[in-house]
């Protein structure tokens, strides 16, 4: 009797699992008493490899070339011949300066020398009969070529009238209005044109990196950069798409600064860049071999120093103090803390506790960042 009594209790019991599991009950699947699945959070594995060491410098954009518009005559500015701020063709027309007064100087002089040549060549035959002297001969000889300089002398005044763009470019506003009186003592500046295709960036470089830079390279510990390439950084932080190529270095230290002088040049065909702003220029400088690289955002500081999140084997979160040294784009190279093969983590910080289980995923850098959590109570 009591071995039927046990099965009935057993069958029983058996029977309340079976409703628990049908109406979701705590031992359900998913249900409020399950533990919640691991938090995943992007992650990027450490691999040696070549780096090249990088460093971001201030700099600024100027024009390729400039040049100054200038009256070269004194007058008064009839019309404006160009529209501000387009691009122009060397020798182009650029103003209208009133040219009577220069016209009437052309008419004199062409008079003039007339009249030079005609007494010139009224001498010829008298100083072969000595009807005239040499002296006289000379003097209406010389009384020509002084009016042929007079006269080419009228007519470059004449010209001048019409200044034209002295280089191909783009022209700014007008500095003269029309009606303004231009030339009266001094060389008026009348407009100013640029090229900036190509366009030019001047950065620095501090010569104490430029020397620690050399010693590296002669001890052997890193590769002086192959290439001469450089990347602008533009003030919103993007990435100017187009590389620049290093044109010039200087030999001298700046005795102020103590930093030396750089000047590259970037393609600028669709007019994006422009003179006077100021930029960072990614420079390289050495070639490092089996190097290892962390993300940037990936380093956490800490009173105790710089540190990252791991993931181990388990999939738990181990954290890692390190030691970085210098930059590879927008990379960390690591000195000291870890090993090929690790796994760091990128994105998802904010839910990766030291001990707790995560599920890595693949970083790809080009992945926005996570929006940040709301609170549902709110």
């Amino acid at each position: 009797m009591k071995r039927i009594s046990v099965l009935i209790l057993i069958a029983l019991l058996a029977a309340c699992g079976e409703g628990d599991k049908k109406a979701g009950g705590p031992a359900a699947a998913g249900g409020p008493g399950a533990a919640p699945p691991p938090a995943e959070v992007d992650v990027v594995t450490v691999v040696s490899s070549q780096a090249t060491i990088t460093q971001d410098l201030p700099g600024r954009l100027l024009a390729n070339r400039t040049a100054q518009v200038r009256a070269r005559v004194e007058g008064v500015i009839e019309k404006r011949l160009f529209a501000e701020g387009s691009d122009i063709k060397a020798g182009t027309p650029l103003f209208r300066i009133d040219a009577r007064a220069f016209q009437a100087q052309v008419a004199a002089a062409a008079a003039d020398l007339a009249a030079s040549r005609a007494v010139f060549e009224r001498y010829k035959p008298l100083l072969e009969t000595k009807a005239v002297s040499q002296q006289e001969f000379d003097a209406a000889q010389a009384k020509v070529k002084q009016a042929e300089a007079a006269l080419t002398k009228a007519q470059l005044d004449l010209e001048n009238a019409v200044p034209p763009a002295p280089i191909s470019g783009r022209i700014g506003r007008a500095l003269v209005t029309e009606g303004a009186l231009v030339g009266k003592g001094e060389a008026t500046h009348l407009a100013t044109i640029e090229q900036i295709d190509p366009i030019r960036v001047e950065f620095t470089q501090s010569y104490s990196d430029l020397l620690r830079l050399q010693q590296a390279v002669k001890a052997g510990q890193q590769k002086r950069a192959s290439t001469a390439t450089v990347e602008l950084m533009l003030e919103d932080g993007s990435i100017y798409p187009e590389r620049g190529r290093l044109q010039f270095a200087d030999l001298a230290v700046d005795p102020n600064s103590g930093a030396v002088v750089l000047r590259a040049e970037f393609p600028n065909s669709r007019r994006e860049l422009l003179p006077g702003t100021f930029v960072r220029v990614r420079f390289p400088q050495a070639q490092l071999d089996n190097a290892l690289r962390v993300p940037q955002r990936a380093v956490q500081g800490s009173p105790q120093g710089q540190l990252v999140m791991t993931v181990d084997a388990e999939g738990k979160v181990v954290p890692r103090p390190i030691k970085t040294g210098a930059m590879s784009g927008t990379d960390f190279i690591v000195t000291d803390g870890l090993q090929g093969g690790e796994q760091v983590i990128v994105n998802g910080l904010q839910k990766a506790r030291p001990g707790s289980v995560v599920k890595p995923v693949p970083w790809s850098p080009g992945a926005p960042l996570p929006a940040p959590a709301v609170d549902a109570k709110k």
